[in-house]
């Protein structure tokens, strides 16, 4: 009997740690050149995984990812130029897939929304600091009216 627990718990253990050991593919691509490489490698930085939406084409494990990274890699090795692969990439997926979109109509909101606020603000520091400037320059002065009556609250409470 205790060996069949023995056997059986080996198995267990065995099982348990080969289900742990299970490690993600590697791509593995053999470009042309050098260049083909550096230039692969630096599109497929530059595309967003349609999947993952938050990282780009290198940094992803999605199938999707893996498959555009061969297909970038591919394009690359057949001599088609940077602009191209960009093109078929944004065709197929959309502008979604660029970090950098394009300086469009479409997209001037995304190019000079940060500078339109960054005017706002300074044009409304540059109002409040005149206000206080300005306002800060006046004499806080009272009335005779007030005065006196200040005066006698201000006897009543040292009394």
């Amino acid at each position: 009997m205790r060996t069949l627990i023995k056997i059986i718990g080996g198995l267990v253990l065995m099982f348990s740690m080969t289900t742990a050991v299970m490690a993600t593919p590697v791509d593995t691509y053999e470009f042309k050149s050098p260049e083909n490489q550096k230039r692969g490698l630096s599109l497929a930085h530059e595309l967003r995984c349609p999947q993952c939406q938050n990282q780009n084409l290198i940094d992803s494990n999605s199938p999707v990812a893996r498959d555009l990274r061969l297909e970038v890699f591919k394009m690359v090795d057949e001599g088609k130029g940077d602009d191209e692969i960009i093109e078929f990439m944004t065709s197929r997926y959309g502008e979604f897939v660029l970090y950098k979109p394009k300086m469009e109509t479409k997209t001037y909101i995304l190019w000079l929304g940060p500078i339109g606020l960054l005017l706002l603000g300074l044009v409304i520091g540059f109002i409040f600091i005149r206000k206080q400037r300005i306002g800060g320059n006046v004499p806080n002065e009272i009335s005779a009216e007030d005065q006196r009556e200040l005066d006698t609250l201000l006897k009543r409470n040292t009394k």
